[in-house]
């Protein structure tokens, strides 16, 4: 079995992720100030690195001005 991380699936939703921050205009260093992280973990979260729970998808969801059910 897969680890949850490396699969199509995963790999499906982190480009979505990614997709909405760059169609909302903005750069990895602005979505950490707004969501109080470093830089570095927006970085790892799309290169699939850290893995999201769904609180954490429904924050950058609410960012991005995205429903929840975009990323899913």
């Amino acid at each position: 079995m897969d680890k949850t991380i490396t699969t199509k699936e995963y790999a499906d939703f982190i480009k979505k992720l990614k997709k909405a921050r760059l169609d909302a205009g903005l750069k990895q260093i602005e979505v950490a100030k707004k969501l109080k992280r470093p830089q570095s973990y927006i970085s790892r979260v799309e290169s699939g690195e850290y893995r999201l729970d769904i609180l954490e998808v429904k924050r950058f969801a609410n960012l991005y001005k995205k429903d929840i059910s975009h990323f899913i």
